[in-house]
């Protein structure tokens, strides 16, 4: 998460959506008392105790939001990035999993078994993109979510909306995996729809079995 004083943003880093990319693209244009929480490449926390107690950077709005002023919420511009769930899900997994020997031989049952565990589920690298980008009520609380699938194009409008010259995103801390259909039968599909069926409603996302052309 960013929080940006100097350019007035609050960028919401939901994990396996270009996350750390982005987070690095708008790093060089942050000002001294800008803040940020993120763990992996340099551990940085908000100046916020009980924000900063937390051992990741993907903080929700939920949490978020008691902890800033009315004017800040209101007059700030709130972004984050989403993905195509059954994507994100199998990029989850590889990444998750890549240290175990099992997983590659038997992807699918693996994540079978994975989402039908409830500490599984639980993980902040699980959770839906729906959970850290709503309010209490379930709605939407961003002005703009940018779209994975058109990273470059959505970072650009970001850069336009807060006033930075946008550069070219580099790729950081990718999962390595064939397209996300191959990996699916029909038992998957429906536990993955099941799971992330406010993303796929909030966010207008489908199965696809080819790949994109684009």
């Amino acid at each position: 998460m960013i929080i940006s004083h100097k350019h007035r943003f609050i960028f919401f880093a939901v994990p396996k959506t270009a996350t750390h990319a982005i987070r690095q693209a708008l790093s060089v244009h942050l000002g001294e008392g800008d803040w940020q929480q993120q763990v992996l490449f340099g551990k940085d926390q908000l100046p916020i105790p009980a924000l900063a107690a937390k051992e990741h950077g993907h903080l929700s709005v939920r949490e978020v939001l008691p902890h800033l002023s009315a004017d800040v919420w209101r007059s700030y511009f709130k972004f984050g990035f989403v993905r195509n769930p059954f994507d994100r899900f199998v990029s989850t997994c590889f990444f998750l999993f890549r240290r175990e020997p099992e997983f590659a031989k038997a992807a699918t049952a693996y994540m079978k078994r994975a989402l039908g565990a409830t500490g599984f589920r639980r993980r902040v690298l699980v959770l839906p993109q729906s959970s850290l980008l709503t309010g209490s009520e379930g709605d939407l609380a961003m002005d703009f979510i940018g779209r994975f699938e058109d990273l470059q194009a959505s970072y650009k409008e970001v850069c336009r909306r807060i006033g930075i010259t946008p550069i070219d995103l580099e790729k950081r801390n990718p999962s390595e995996h064939d397209q996300y259909a191959e990996y699916y039968d029909e038992q998957l599909k429906q536990m993955v729809t099941d799971f992330y069926r406010d993303d796929l409603s909030n966010f207008g996302y489908q199965f696809e079995s080819a790949a994109p052309t684009n």
